[in-house]
């Protein structure tokens, strides 16, 4: 081809265009080589890393300032190329969102997978495949509408982890009917707040569950259920509902869950089908109550688009293909809900429920019964199970990988994990109830450090940027500021609630997380704090986390929380309270000794000790 530009234009042209041929491959070569040595996952990584952060390494003794400016960040596998060069991400891919909704994400899985085991709840011996799953969620469904229920009411399920729970989150999407996620461990204050700040249409609840009577607390603020027919009443401090449907035995004033899985007519199901042309992915399906700490619990309202793409891409990270995941996380919360369930739908996996209410030990049963090779789980819950005095009695050879979140993992329980548990990957990950959930989540393959150093990876299709908290400006590479994430998984709202709403989420679609947080230049996050947590001793800023973490290195700690206490002269100061290992003690002056010389913390911490 050259020959004949040379023939066409002369020989001048010819030698500029082979200048220009030269110049590509060359160029070519030289972006491949600096791919591969500003990886993380390249062993010259640390020292390319400390350059200046207005600079990039193409060889180690050679740099170049050429691709200073931000670019996307390529992330449907581990980030080669840098893109970062401020305090501002954007997870590139090349795989398109799904605009679909819950119901057809289920019935794609039950057509493609029937016989294949969906969902085990052991405790109760009930085994679903993706076949039998469907049909029981479409006459739970067709059930619904039978009784009145319709499209865009709410109905809350208020109880721990039995097969029931996960039935009505699907059969409530595929009704187009709002589900509620409401917390097992809510009294009657909470509770009635919740109910009435949505204004549920009907609740399911077992009656009791260990110290919990649900139906009794229900009662108390529905009396007029003791003389409902056919369990349907109206309530004077809760007028929007109307029944209670219990999962167990029959009670009075209530609708029991058999009769609604026979109450859906030949009428009833074709209604549901029609329906599913009429829903969009874009309605509201999920409303996940946050934490009340600092006032009434904040309703997050998740579309299916929300949670279906979120569990999609989380699901990608994670590699997911075939694969047998012990969920002892709560279906309450969102990674139980949608990392478990909603990645059910979407990739196929088996989920393994081991028992209603969390239990170490039934978490080792199952997953040697069941031959897990894939677990989910906090880090609370990988330390209560590597705590298990008998752990070495469990054959544990089926495990492959583990997925946590909720809070940073210590390097010390990462360890543990894979060497007494045989969790050869723990994939860490970061997000919110209003990011429906994840927006950070690691890489099978990232190293240990990107393991116990930080909360993963930009999610696909996700943005985040760290701001300053006073000036809102991004701040530069590496430094900490406020976590901001815009993305198709940041919720709708806050429940009826605009005020709040426009608190958490800008007009450009910012969420604010509250976190203080720092970005690298692939696109990884290290989480510092929480603004609220975040201690001022004497003018000097504290991270509580950061001083967690030193704390799980000392050998007899099993867990360690640090908080401020109030102080007269500096403000505030630290406190740290600390769960001892079984068997082992450890005074306050040898924690205090343990802390010398290792910190950048003003002296005399900690302050405070306890041992529970």
């Amino acid at each position: 081809m050259w020959q004949k530009v040379a023939k066409f234009k002369g020989a001048e042209y010819f030698r500029k265009a082979l200048y220009v041929k030269y110049l590509v491959v060359f160029t070519v070569v030289c972006l491949v080589q600096w791919n591969q040595l500003n990886s993380p996952l390249c062993p010259n990584y640390k020292v390319l890393s400390s350059a200046p952060k207005n600079s990039f390494q193409l060889f180690p003794s050679c740099t170049c300032s050429c691709l200073s400016l931000n670019r996307s960040l390529h992330v449907d596998s581990p980030p080669m190329v840098p893109g970062q060069s401020f305090s501002y991400v954007h997870g590139a891919s090349s795989v398109s969102l799904l605009g679909q909704t819950v119901g057809q994400s289920l019935q794609a899985a039950a057509d493609r997978w029937p016989h294949r085991e969906a969902l085990v709840f052991v405790q109760d011996g009930v085994r679903k495949t993706f076949s039998q799953f469907q049909e029981d969620v479409d006459q739970a469904a067709a059930g619904l509408l039978a009784l009145g229920l319709k499209r865009g009411d709410r109905l809350g399920v208020w109880g721990p982890n039995t097969y029931h729970w996960i039935l009505f989150q699907f059969a409530t999407a595929k009704a187009g009917i709002i589900l509620v996620s409401i917390n097992p461990a809510y009294q009657l204050k909470e509770l009635e707040f919740t109910l009435g700040k949505v204004q549920c249409k009907a609740v399911v609840c077992p009656t009791q569950f260990k110290t919990q009577r649900f139906c009794d607390m229900l009662r108390q603020i529905c009396p007029e259920m003791d003389t409902a027919e056919s369990g349907v009443f109206r309530s004077s401090r809760l007028p929007d509902l109307r029944m209670v449907i219990v999962t167990d035995s029959r009670q009075t004033g209530t609708v029991h869950v058999e009769d609604v899985m026979q109450a859906g007519s030949r009428q009833h199901h074709q209604e549901l089908q029609d329906l599913q042309t009429k829903l969009s992915f874009d309605d509201p399906i999920n409303i996940q109550f946050t934490s009340g700490t600092t006032g009434n619990p904040k309703g997050a309202t998740l579309s299916h688009h929300n949670i279906v793409n979120n569990a999609y891409f989380v699901g990608l990270r994670l590699g997911f293909n075939w694969k047998v995941t012990c969920v002892p996380v709560p279906l309450y919360h969102c990674i139980g809900s949608v990392i478990g369930g909603m990645c059910m739908a979407l990739h196929g996996i088996t989920l393994v429920f081991p028992s209603a209410g969390y239990d170490s030990r039934a978490n080792l049963e199952a997953i040697q019964n069941e031959r897990c090779n894939f677990l989910y789980g906090t880090p609370t819950m990988y330390i209560d199970m590597l705590g298990q005095p008998d752990l070495h009695n469990y054959d544990l050879s089926s495990v492959e990988s583990g997925f946590t979140g909720g809070s940073l993992c210590p390097p010390e329980v990462m360890r543990k994990l894979k060497t007494d548990m045989n969790v050869n990957d723990m994939i860490v990950s970061y997000g919110t109830t209003e990011n429906s959930p994840a927006a950070f989540v690691g890489f099978p393959r990232d190293n240990e450090e990107l393991k116990t150093e930080t909360v993963g990876c930009i999610l696909n299709h996700a943005e985040a940027k760290v701001v300053d908290v006073s000036s809102g400006e991004v701040v530069p590479l590496g430094d900490p500021g406020e976590l901001l994430i815009r993305a198709y998984s940041v919720m709708l709202e806050y429940w009826d609630d605009p005020d709040k709403t426009s608190e958490a989420i800008a007009k450009d679609r910012w969420y604010r997380t509250g976190d203080i947080a720092s970005l690298d230049r692939f696109g990884y996050c290290r989480i510092v704090g929480r603004i609220k947590d975040m201690i001022i001793r004497g003018g000097e800023n504290i991270y509580p986390a950061e001083i967690e973490k030193f704390l799980h290195t000392h050998p007899n700690v099993q867990e360690a929380q640090v908080i401020g206490v109030r102080d007269e002269r500096l403000g505030e100061q630290v406190c740290a309270c600390i769960r001892l290992k079984e068997g082992l003690d450890c005074s306050r002056e040898e924690i205090r000794d343990f802390c010398k010389g290792q910190m950048v913390i003003p002296d005399g911490y900690p302050t405070g000790l306890k041992s529970f």
